[in-house]
């Protein structure tokens, strides 16, 4: 998926257009969306809300079942037609109920009984975006099975990261599970995909599954699929990621993500070598080669009691330990020179200056490499040709603290409420970044020390754009 339509996509995530005859119910549902951190705008009419969709980009639509000229119906089949990605929440009264079950036949995501709490609202447009946002992860495995083995190389001098290579390599020619184990940033799924090229299955899909990402409800639909009605929001027969990888290999990111209920469901199916489909009384035979991965001592989970001992043995059949960055001797020059061609061609930096060079050499990296890619990709940006020079770098790698922004004049302060607000805002959204950067992009280990629940961490999350994948490795 090209960079602009993936963020085109990730802004519709957490836009919903809602659409009610009756304004005040309209922006009644607004606000509530708004105080939950959706970006939320209301249409009177459903041609109304057709031309906002043919102009904007929205992830949900929560529409009102009876309206003059056009009902929700009706607008359910034209958001059908132009963009069978949108989720759409029906509105009604008791009496519509029954058309409302229809509707979820003809695609609708769920519909919601009139008069509706706002924790109600919010918990069904949550699930609503939580299934877009499968369906978007989704688009992009297509766009990763289509893009081949075409930038993916293992850039190296040391021989620490060289004998993982080695040892890849051999466990590539078997079927044996294997077991990544490393930081965040430090390459496992280059390295898994390596493994995968390198392997007799190079011909056959190499699938990523990111177990972080994935709502916990939603495991089972996702990796073994579903039939049609099997739940709400099932319009039709969808194959399981496992079925998508039939004949290739699976690559299961971050694994101690995985819901302690969903371990032995996972653990029959590789046992078995079978699939059966949420709803579906038969099962199907799939041929696919596990990978896994993961930042986390899954050993001392199993000890915790947070994952299952007989699932971790299944998976930990060869165990490989990628080594982070600060410990590949001699690996930050080659990846430099190779991040240098690669982003600074386009402004014309063909060179780096040698103290600029040291201070890379120097830094210990706590990112990996996607940190040093990410520092590189900055600098090439912001720097001027033909030279990288050390003010280019980013204030950390140069020892020096971030600027911090002027504080604003009483003038610019407005009411209180408002400077209360901005400053609350800020503070959260700080608050969230860091611990994310704290825990690499885990969700629940932020939501432990943040002492939330999973879900409303995840809102504060949606509020702020901040997207969990952005700490981990990509």
């Amino acid at each position: 998926m090209p960079e602009g339509a993936a963020q085109e996509v990730s802004e519709a995530r957490e836009r919903v257009l809602v659409v009610d005859d009756e304004p005040d119910l309209a922006e009644s549902c607004a606000y509530f969306l708004e105080r939950a951190g959706y970006e939320a705008r209301t249409a009177v009419s459903a041609p109304e809300a057709l031309e906002l969709l043919q102009k904007e980009s929205f992830g949900v639509v929560v529409s009102d079942v009876r309206m003059p000229r056009m009902s929700g119906m009706e607008l359910l089949s034209a958001i059908r037609q132009r963009d069978p990605d949108i989720e759409v929440l029906l509105l009604t009264g008791y009496p519509d109920l029954q058309m409302a079950v229809s509707a979820i036949k003809q695609g609708a995501f769920d519909y919601l009984a009139k008069p509706y709490g706002e924790e109600e609202l919010i918990e069904r447009v949550g699930k609503a975006m939580a299934h877009r946002r499968v369906k978007d992860q989704n688009e992009g495995l297509r766009e990763r099975l289509r893009s081949g083995v075409a930038g993916r190389r293992l850039i190296h001098t040391s021989k620490s990261f060289g004998e993982a290579i080695a040892m890849l390599e051999r466990a590539a020619r078997t079927t044996a599970s294997v077991l990544l184990i490393g930081e965040s940033g430090t390459g496992k799924e280059l390295l898994a995909h390596h493994l995968h090229d390198s392997s007799d299955r190079a011909d056959k899909p190499f699938v990523p599954v990111d177990c972080a990402s994935i709502p916990a409800d939603l495991f089972e639909s996702e990796l073994f699929g579903h039939k049609m009605g099997a739940f709400t929001g099932a319009s039709t027969d969808k194959p399981g990621l496992f079925q998508v990888a039939d004949g290739g290999t699976l690559f299961l990111d971050e694994l101690g993500e995985l819901p302690l209920e969903f371990q032995s469901k996972l653990l029959r199916t590789i046992q078995e070598r079978t699939v059966r489909p949420v709803g579906s009384s038969s099962e199907r035979a799939v041929d696919v080669r596990i990978v896994a991965a993961s930042n986390r001592d899954l050993q001392k989970e199993v000890e915790q009691g947070n994952f299952r001992a007989d699932l971790f043995y299944r998976l930990d059949v060869v165990r490989i330990a990628v080594p982070p960055l600060r410990d590949r001797q001699g690996d930050v020059d080659v990846l430099v020179a190779h991040l240098l061609e690669r982003f600074g061609k386009q402004a014309g930096i063909t060179r780096i200056a040698s103290d600029a060079a040291e201070k890379l050499r120097a830094y210990h990296w706590p990112g990996n490499v996607r940190q040093l890619r990410n520092a590189m990709e900055r600098a090439c940006t912001l720097g001027n040709a033909p030279e990288l020079v050390l003010q280019d770098l980013p204030p950390e790698l140069r020892g020096e603290q971030s600027v911090t922004p002027a504080e604003p004049t009483d003038a610019e302060l407005g009411t209180f409420q408002e400077m209360k607000a901005r400053r609350i805002a800020a503070m959260e959204q700080t608050y969230v970044e860091g611990l994310l950067t704290k825990h690499n992009g885990n969700v629940t280990h932020c939501s432990e020390e943040a002492g939330m629940a999973r879900s409303a961490f995840q809102k504060l999350m949606q509020k702020y754009a901040i997207r969990s994948a952005d700490y981990r490795e990509s």
